[in-house]
């Protein structure tokens, strides 16, 4: 039966629901440093053990903890076990055979040299995170999978490398065998990653994949853990070409596929998700046949596509298809999640599907997830998030009984957030830009134009989805008074490859048009006042906001730019370890340079970035603002052991929110925003 059928009931979900409601009073920056009350929850397969990270109790939401909940004894509370003085938890996750993996993350500090990311700049400050594998009764915390081996041979220096980046990673958990998992694990002699079949009870391990060349594996097994495709990268002049390899059943030889395989430059999405075990065939993702990703199968005997996708929406791709991973189900196509303005599980299988609706019932406006379940689905832990409502976990007992693990922030009103809308606006050359904007509580067109905010996402190659901003940046704006766009500008990932490819050496130019047309749309629309707009972006959207400052005619009274890139020669060269990465991506990071345009500046900037920030490395920021400070109003932070990424800690929000505030409301443009 074909899947195609369930999209128009799809489609009709894909709205982001919510509902204004009166303005209250800004919410606190205190509400969005604190850490989560609860974080990453999941759930054992056998449906017996919850995992979480919490904020430790006695800690004022300022530090962590793992804990773990006996869902037979749920009245007792769960364990836990708070982060150590240096080494802090960050995430985690539920096994089999009574295990988790945990995540901790360390600051580090000494010379990179030629070490992962930082090494071309000279950082010496990092982080260090290493996945530990526990029993879930907390007795023993050691590191995941690691080849804790002295080699021959490996230098200090090159052990120490492979400590800070990491050696090893889980690959696929294999739900129906109940010890047994797949990881990855990095050879330190060769430096190839090698596939094993993992015991989590024994710490046993035999061989499945010898890593090595231009190959690597693609899809194992999910029953039994047997390799049944591989890619292969191969030069084809100045371009390459990856090469898609199936398994022959009949010989046991891996045979190349004409029409898996594509040149790498051209950037097609093929990407073989499963097997049907009925039919031989696979579960494809791929935009080959469309500009967005759509589900097809593919028969490996006949070597060709089914004439017509499994799977295909009008608007949106197709994130990922559903499958079932418990011995009632496994294997089997459950339901399917569409890349729209939020992603939200469609289920087919009506068992689940009366499951999905009752809890989105009990969660009326929200986004409610399924994220674990055991066998007889007598229970369920999900999720339900929205604009207004941080992340809920609660698990389902017996199909009757929600029982709530907690809220991320219960201490945020919905009350205190307005409305959310997917958008779309045409850029000055005709190209259509989807945007999500947020419009401060009870606010109505008659109320007049608002103050507003161009938030561009990093990446570029990302987007931006609906929702809660588990960054609280687009929560902290709108509550004090502040529209806020975030436009999905050409390069951005995800919304169909025209819109992708549109932003190659675009940096700068086109990619910034896009968003200077939003800000001219909010005003065409009566949302924005066009003397009272700021533009405001992180990582990329750091750059964004540098290269608005250096822009003739800006449409923004200042400009926020936080973890920026300024030099886009220096951030091409360093993009990434992996050649055709570079190849690939580095060679679209071209365009309207902002530190070579500084002579142009013409607006106040507030630059920030952590010390600790080895992706866009400070001397970015700080070049660019010596440059430009003798020209207009200009401020640089250096925010003491932030990383790029979250989790941040509690100060690094407290410290980053206000200056946001204090800028907007003083600094920006005269009399601020």
């Amino acid at each position: 039966m074909r899947l195609s059928r369930f999209l128009q009931a799809a489609a009709l979900s894909l709205g982001l629901l919510s509902t204004a409601a009166p303005a209250v009073e800004p919410i606190p920056i205190d509400a969005l440093a604190r850490l989560p009350n609860i974080d990453y929850a999941s759930m054992s397969s056998d449906g017996k053990t919850l995992v979480a990270i919490v904020a430790m109790p006695g800690s004022d939401n300022k530090d962590t903890g793992v804990a773990t909940w006996d869902l037979d004894n749920l009245d007792r509370g769960p364990i836990i076990t708070p982060s150590g003085d240096r080494m802090k938890f960050i995430a985690a996750s539920a096994m089999k055979a009574d295990r988790m993996l945990v995540i901790g993350r360390q600051e580090w500090t000494g010379q990179l040299a030629d070490c992962g990311e930082g090494r071309s700049t000279g950082a010496t400050k990092t982080f260090v995170t290493k996945v530990y594998l526990a029993d879930t009764g907390h007795q023993k915390f050691s590191e995941a999978f690691a080849e804790n081996t002295r080699r021959l041979g490996v230098s200090e220096d090159m052990q120490r490398c492979l400590e800070i980046q990491g050696t090893a990673a889980l690959v696929n958990t294999l739900p129906l065998d109940p010890e047994n998992v797949i990881i990855q694990q990095l050879n330190s002699a060769t430096l190839a990653a090698n596939y094993y079949l993992y015991n989590l009870r024994t710490g046993n391990t035999s061989l499945l994949y010898r890593g090595g060349g231009r190959s690597s594996p693609g899809l194992f097994n999910p029953r039994d853990g047997s390799l049944l495709t591989r890619t292969e990268i191969e030069p084809v002049g100045a371009d390459y070409e990856q090469r898609v390899l199936i398994k022959n059943p009949a010989n046991g030889e891996f045979e190349v596929h004409g029409n898996l395989t594509r040149k790498v430059s051209e950037r097609h999405t093929v990407n073989i998700v499963g097997l049907d075990e009925e039919t031989g065939k696979f579960y494809v993702l791929t935009d080959l046949f469309s500009d967005l990703v759509q589900a097809w199968m593919y028969d490996p005997a006949a070597r060709k596509f089914d004439d017509e996708p499994l799977l295909a929406h009008p608007e949106f791709s197709i994130a990922s298809l559903i499958l079932g991973t418990q011995p009632s189900n496994f294997n089997k196509v459950l339901g399917f999640v569409v890349d729209g303005p939020v992603r939200e599980a469609t289920y087919i299988e009506p068992t689940m599907a009366a499951i999905h609706a009752a809890l989105k019932q009990a969660y009326p406006g929200q986004n409610v997830g399924i994220t674990g379940y055991n066998d007889d689905l007598s229970r369920v832990l999900f999720t339900a998030s929205g604009p207004q409502n941080p992340p809920t976990y609660g698990v389902l007992l017996d199909r009757k009984q929600v029982v709530e693990l907690g809220n991320q922030r219960p201490w945020i009103k919905p009350s205190s957030i307005g409305e959310q809308r997917w958008v779309t606006y045409e850029a000055r050359d005709g190209l259509k830009i989807p945007a999500i904007l947020d419009l401060p509580a009870g606010w109505k067109p008659a109320d007049g134009p608002l103050p507003a905010i161009i938030h561009p996402h990093g990446g570029p190659w990302a987007r931006d989805y609906g929702g809660w901003d588990a960054s609280g940046w687009v929560p902290f704006l709108t509550s004090r008074g502040y529209a806020v766009l975030r436009p999905q500008y050409r390069g951005s990932a995800g919304l169909g490859r025209k819109l992708w490819l549109a932003g190659d050496a675009e940096w700068g130019q086109k990619m910034q048009d896009d968003k200077d047309d939003g800000a001219a749309w909010l005003v065409k629309e009566g949302i924005a006042d066009s003397d009272r707009i700021a533009i405001f972006g992180y990582s990329y959207g750091g750059f964004a906001a540098a290269a608005a400052a250096v822009r003739p005619d800006s449409p923004y009274q200042c400009a926020i730019s936080g973890a920026p890139v300024t030099d886009l020669t220096k951030i091409g060269r360093a993009w990434s370890d992996n050649r055709v990465q570079r190849i690939l991506q580095g060679q679209t990071v071209r365009g309207m340079d902002p530190i070579r345009n500084t002579d142009k500046a013409n607006i106040p900037v507030l630059l920030y970035v952590g010390d600790r920030d080895v992706r866009t490395p400070s001397q970015h920021a700080s070049s660019f603002y010596a440059a430009i400070k003798d020209k207009v109003s200009a401020r640089f932070e250096l925010i003491p052991d932030m990383p790029h990424s979250m989790p941040w800690y509690y100060r690094h929000q407290e410290t980053t929110l206000g200056l946001i505030e204090q800028f907007l409301r003083k600094d920006c443009g005269p009399g601020g925003l």
